[in-house]
């Protein structure tokens, strides 16, 4: 059986979550939150969110094992931007996208394929 969660509009870059995503797919919940404690990014700490609300799921709303669960896909896909614009010389302006983006955790309690 498997169970989601996804964490929305989270102020950080998906390329810059993407590495950390990929480390902890495949592995026991509790190896890939030790993973994400012990990293100095800041998308460690949006996936460890995440992933501790997709065991809250997996336990209340599934009645699973939560020593069983594995993470089967952490993905960081892009949001939107939001648009702010960076005052330039003689009255002009440059554009800035300021990158959002959204944090899925799936478990599962069976083999991963």
């Amino acid at each position: 059986m498997e169970v989601s969660a996804i964490t929305r509009n989270v102020r950080l870059s998906a390329q810059k979550g993407r590495p950390l995503a990929r480390e902890v797919q495949g592995k026991p919940v509790a190896e890939a939150l030790k993973i994400t404690a012990f990293s100095p990014l800041k998308a460690a700490f949006h996936l460890e969110k995440t992933i501790k609300s997709a065991v809250a799921n997996a336990s209340n709303n599934a009645n699973l094992d939560v020593d069983t669960l594995r993470v089967k896909l952490a993905v960081f896909d892009e949001g939107t931007r939001m648009r702010r614009h960076w005052p330039r010389a003689r009255g002009s302006a440059s554009p800035i996208a300021r990158r959002l983006c959204h944090v899925k955790v799936v478990l599962t309690d069976g083999a991963i394929a």
